[in-house]
């Protein structure tokens, strides 16, 4: 047979899940000091120059 489960239960177990989880989001953006947030701007601007260098030209002369 199945288990008996309360469904109260269940849903604020299911609000603490998303809540710790939004947590988890915000302390990755606020939880950088300014340089931290600056060097890793830096660094995905650096990625991006570098992966439009090596994009190909389209041949439109044809």
């Amino acid at each position: 047979m199945t288990e008996i489960i309360n469904l109260r239960q269940q849903r604020k177990a299911k609000g603490r899940k998303e809540k710790d989880k939004k947590a988890e989001q915000n302390r990755a953006a606020f939880g950088q000091t300014k340089a931290e947030k600056l060097k890793k701007k830096q660094e995905a601007e650096r990625l991006s120059k570098l992966l439009d260098g090596h994009k190909r030209d389209k041949d439109d002369d044809k």
